[in-house]
Formats: C-alpha cells, structure tokens, sequence
C-alpha cells in the first residue's frame, strides 16, 4: 500500500475547500480531519498545516523571507530588501522575520524557502579561504 505525503495531503484539502466558505467548508474540514485521523496521521498535523501554509502563500504570491544581520535594519534597509525580494520571486507581499545575530560581523543572510542568499562578512571570507585554498 502506498504511503500518503504530507505535501499530497496539504494539496487535498487546499483544493476541496478553495473557494468554499461555512457549512461546506466546515464540513470539508471536518472530513479532513476524521480522514488524518483514521490513517493515524493526527500526530503530522504540524507538517500538514505548514505545508498547507505554502501552497496558500504561493498561490497567493506570498513570500516569506528570514533575514540576519548584525544589527537590528533600517527601514531603508528594510524596504530595499523587501522590494529585491519581490521582484526576484515576483511576489505580491513580503513576509519578513529578522534576526539580529552578533556573530555575522556584517552584510546579511536571507534564507526563502531552500533558497539562501548569503552575503555575510563571514560568508565573504570563507569564500576567500577557499578560493586561496585551491590556487
């Protein structure tokens, strides 16, 4: 028998209740859970919801981006990023979680998805071992 995904899940029950509003989308939602429940799946709701989370961002053009720095942005600084990101992902909306990490030196990481852009004092000189390393 084959085994269900949490992203094949998520896709399921975004797509029966997209476009669904009160009772029938309570229902649907109701089903969903009884069916999680049945196949043992209750204890994936976590990974479920945050996958669900994704496909309802995406399809709403949506970005959620984690950024770190040494120090706490500017708004200046803020906004330029935000709107790097949305041109480069074209997004409609940035969703931006800072982190200030002491340990970066300078410059700044920005983590979407998979996707990491980092350009970190640290990052430059690891980069700069390696490239002497080699030559």
């Amino acid at each position: 028998m084959a085994s269900i995904s949490i992203k094949n899940l998520a896709y399921a029950i975004y797509d029966s209740s997209l476009d669904k509003e009160g009772k029938e989308l309570d229902s649907i939602l109701e089903k969903s859970v009884v069916f999680l429940q049945d196949k043992n799946l209750l204890g994936k709701k976590k990974e479920i919801l945050e996958e669900l989370e994704k496909i309802i961002n995406r399809n709403n053009g949506i970005v959620k981006a984690k950024i770190s720095s040494s120090e706490k942005l500017k708004d200046e600084g803020r906004k330029e990023i935000e709107d790097f990101i949305k041109k480069r992902y074209k997004a409609n909306e940035v969703i931006i979680e800072q982190e200030v990490d002491p340990k970066l030196l300078g410059g700044i990481k920005i983590e979407i998805g998979d996707d990491i852009i980092d350009t970190t004092l640290s990052s430059k000189i690891h980069q700069l071992k390696n490239y002497l390393i080699k030559n």
